[in-house]
């Protein structure tokens, strides 16, 4: 065969995509995206690889539908116990495996892959409600006794290819099992000779093909572009998973290229300079939000009011607090400012405004300046019986001189002569007195009042 028809690349797809939680919840939009109790979804069309995660997350599926994808291997599906219909078609799957453990399988699809193993249907002899199978577009449908064969070897199928098994082909198919199967496997060694080789010149051919790539990497025009986009689809290789795997990368590579043209060209933003080349610190303010720095000599600290958004997150603000300056990202843009003092950081505070949102800082100055504090202004404080009357002192009204006799040197003083009201107040203590302390005078008795001898007195 002509080498030039192995012209293949033997890459993993640049567009393939893992099967995630994400994923599976936009297909699963029927079920109101809960994936637990998902019992079908349809996946194809997802250049999906690898068959993962499935199995863990919906445990309830009945129908998987994974058609038109590039997944190489049957794998991780053995704890879907309640999968009934397995649809694996249009991928690169080689062989038949790791479908013991789906216990309902009632109907596979492995149509147009790459499948030349047709031994490995053996695996499928545990499945007791397999009834129907397709295997259409594979290598092994080519194979000389390959219905009898699977027939014979899968008791329980009831259809096979879309076709009906009838009793009579069953009973010939066990009649001819002993010839069919070393047929079988003769044709099946010689197609796993032919796919090693197959993989050898493709390995070879892709390290040609990536020292092309590297020489022709140059500006192509349209019409060049238009020349080898002929060339790639009118040129004839060999049906195999290399030949399927190199047209869905180049695809991809398409896709991609069309997509990267319609985007709009976004200017390249020149790296933010935050420290001079003699190394002060600069002052940026990239969020452009309105600040205002003030000092407050009471407290003796320094205020940062930032006018962030009353309703932003307080996650997206990341300030930090250093003794010449504060930097930090506000919304991922960068905010820093130089102070005009130094303060202590481990003493800083920032808070929200509930009332506007705003972002203040409160920084106390590193160099405390110690001031006296003033008395505070002594105030009278008045007894509860003093009078309302305000009383002067001495300085609002002139200097009184108390006189006392001379005669009475030697003697004791009655300061209570003093005051010259001490009469008065006399009186008023004496009405101030407490109603228990006054003597009750005895009243007069009344005209019809008979003195009783024989009532005992009240006291």
């Amino acid at each position: 065969m002509d080498i030039e028809l192995f012209v293949v690349v033997a890459v993993v797809a640049a567009g393939s995509a893992p099967v995630t939680e994400d994923l599976l919840r936009k297909s699963s939009e029927h079920n109101e995206g809960i994936i637990s109790t998902l019992e079908e979804v349809a996946l194809h069309q997802r250049d999906i690889d690898k068959i993962e995660n499935i199995g863990n997350w919906c445990r309830e599926l009945k129908i998987l539908d994974l058609t038109s994808n590039v997944i190489p291997k049957i794998e991780n599906l053995h704890k879907l116990k309640k999968l009934e219909y397995l649809k694996l078609g249009l991928n690169v799957i080689e062989r038949i495996e790791n479908l013991e453990g789906c216990e309902s399988l009632k109907k596979l699809d492995l149509t147009v892959n790459f499948i030349g193993e047709l031994t490995s249907i053996e695996s499928l002899q545990s499945l007791q409600f397999l009834e129907e199978m397709y295997l259409m577009g594979n290598p092994c449908t080519e194979f000389e006794g390959y219905r009898e064969y699977v027939v014979a070897t899968l008791p329980r199928l009831k259809f096979l290819d879309g076709h009906e098994i009838t009793k009579s082909e069953r009973i010939r198919a066990y009649q001819n099992i002993h010839e069919n199967r070393p047929i079988i496997m003769q044709q099946q060694k010689k197609h796993l000779v032919q796919r090693q080789k197959e993989k050898d010149q493709s390995c070879l051919l892709e390290e040609v093909s990536k020292d092309s790539e590297k020489i022709t990497e140059e500006v192509k025009s349209a019409e060049e572009e238009a020349a080898e986009e002929k060339k790639f689809w009118d040129e004839q290789v060999p049906y195999t998973p290399e030949t399927r795997m190199r047209v869905h990368d180049h695809i991809q590579k398409k896709k991609e290229e069309r997509e990267n043209a319609n985007k709009p060209k976004t200017k390249e933003r020149r790296e933010r300079k935050l420290v001079a080349d003699d190394g002060r610190i600069l002052n940026v303010n990239e969020a452009k939000f309105d600040f205002q720095l003030t000092e407050d000599d009471e407290q003796q600290t320094i205020v940062l009011d930032i006018a962030v958004y009353r309703y932003m997150d307080t996650s997206l603000i990341n300030i930090d607090v250093n003794p010449t300056y504060v930097t930090g990202t506000i919304r991922g843009k960068v905010f820093q400012l130089v102070l005009p003092e130094e303060v202590q950081p481990s003493l800083s505070q920032a808070q929200r405004l509930k009332t506007n949102g705003h972002l203040v800082l409160t920084m106390p100055k590193m160099k405390q300046i110690i001031k006296p504090v003033n008395a505070a202004k002594s105030q009278p404080v008045k007894s509860p019986n003093a009078q309302e009357s305000r009383v002067e002192t001495s300085s609002e009204k002139g200097a009184e001189i108390l006189e006392i006799d001379p005669n009475a040197a030697g003697r004791s003083i009655d300061y209570r002569n003093i005051i010259k009201e001490n009469e008065v107040i006399k009186k008023s203590m004496a009405s101030r007195q407490p109603w228990w302390t006054k003597k009750s005078e005895e009243r007069a008795p009344d005209e019809d009042f008979v003195d009783d001898p024989d009532v005992p007195p009240l006291v």
